[in-house]
């Protein structure tokens, strides 16, 4: 099935701003939050599906590029983390809750508790790891019919000795004292308003709820090192230099089973040796002899699928244009086809035999060989605006 535009599950306009987007998030959160349906499917899908949408439409970056580029920019990967918000669970969904209600989650209070195990725990703090940039280049062959690229990435992974915890073993970690294992405290102050609850990050544990006894020896307590991973990337058919692709979750991992970081993409194209794009269209330069030109003639030319062969009509011009539909490189999420355009170069010797010249004298003069445009005869101007429409 086919994803909904992302502004559609908000119920936002394409123009809205941060505030108009974070309200409406705000909104379909407490509307559709498990808690307050618990055990309707239907309801935590869309819950998900909010969250998504927003992971995508806060951030800048990742706005721009699915205006731009719609579901393709951030499209799930097929094996596994994919491009943008996608596969997100209810550690990153929760994590969204510090900026969108200033703290820990606010169904806390709303619905008698934070939720337990597979959620975000009432106030405690989601580390996130930071998000890691890497070049990919790309041939035009591979771009124009997408491509799976296997990277191997030199970045912080998880821990195998502690499993991420940080700690020496299970028994290692002891509950947080100052916050009883909720990762946040409460203070409650008094004003002329009456009684002020605030609640914060516990300065103890670091939002964590627990605290360490005795650190992993390998790790030294950070639940990361540093490590290589192969990381598989599906490009999509028509990405261009340029352009940021994101994966989501295949970043530097986080501290102490947080959050990991994305991956960006960055695109690098190779240059071809004789193909040369433009936007979606891909130019060849072809040089054909004086006497092919005159008398016509048949030519293979490349393409990105290939060679093929066109016709070069008699009595061809310098200059001219012809057109292979379908020949250039696809848009990105659309089923639309560049074209490749062969420009027509007449060559013309520098250095002749002389057998050659005394030929050539004889056709000088030659009423067929003075140059006689006729009227149906484009200029240099309209074969070039005739190209750019």
């Amino acid at each position: 099935m086919a994803k909904r535009d992302y502004y559609d599950i908000l119920g936002v306009a394409k123009g809205a701003n941060a505030d108009e987007i974070k309200k409406a998030y705000r909104k379909m959160a407490i509307k559709y939050h498990p808690d307050k349906n618990e055990g309707d499917k239907a309801a935590e899908d869309k819950f998900k599906e909010a969250a998504e949408a927003y992971e995508v439409l806060s951030n800048t970056e990742k706005r721009q590029r699915y205006d731009q580029f719609g579901h393709a920019a951030n499209a799930q990967s097929a094996n596994g983390g994919g491009y943008g918000g996608g596969g997100m669970d209810m550690n990153d969904i929760f994590s969204q809750f510090g900026d969108i209600f200033g703290g820990g989650s606010p169904f806390e209070g709303f619905f008698g508790g934070g939720r337990q195990g597979g959620g975000g725990a009432s106030g405690r703090r989601v580390t996130r790891g930071t998000n890691l940039r890497i070049k990919v280049r790309l041939t035009l062959e591979e771009i124009a019919n997408g491509a799976e690229k296997k990277i191997k990435v030199n970045k912080q992974i998880v821990c195998k000795t502690c499993d991420g915890s940080g700690a020496k073993d299970k028994a290692s970690f002891q509950t947080c004292k100052t916050c009883g294992g909720s990762g946040a405290v409460r203070r409650v102050t008094n004003t002329i308003l009456g009684q002020m609850q605030t609640t914060s990050t516990c300065p103890t544990c670091n939002g964590e709820g627990a605290t360490i006894l005795s650190k992993c020896t390998v790790c030294h307590g950070d639940g990361v090192v540093r490590g290589e991973e192969t990381i598989s990337i599906n490009i999509p058919a028509g990405v261009s230099e340029g352009m940021q692709l994101s994966m989501s979750g295949k970043g530097n991992a986080a501290p102490r089973g947080g959050v990991p970081g994305d991956l960006i993409i960055l695109i690098e194209e190779i240059p071809h040796e004789t193909l040369k794009r433009d936007g979606n269209n891909v130019i060849y330069d072809l040089h054909v002899n004086f006497v092919d030109a005159t008398l016509g003639t048949s030519v293979e030319v490349p393409t990105i699928d290939g060679k093929v062969k066109i016709k070069i009509d008699a009595g061809t011009q310098g200059g001219k244009i012809l057109r292979l539909k379908g020949k250039g490189v696809p848009e990105v999420n659309s089923y639309h086809r560049g074209d490749q355009l062969v420009h027509i170069n007449i060559w013309t010797p520098k250095a002749v035999s002389r057998e050659e010249r005394d030929l050539l004298e004889k056709l000088q003069n030659s009423p067929n060989f003075k140059p006689n445009p006729g009227k149906n005869e484009k200029s240099f101007f309209e074969r070039m605006k005739e190209y750019f429409e």
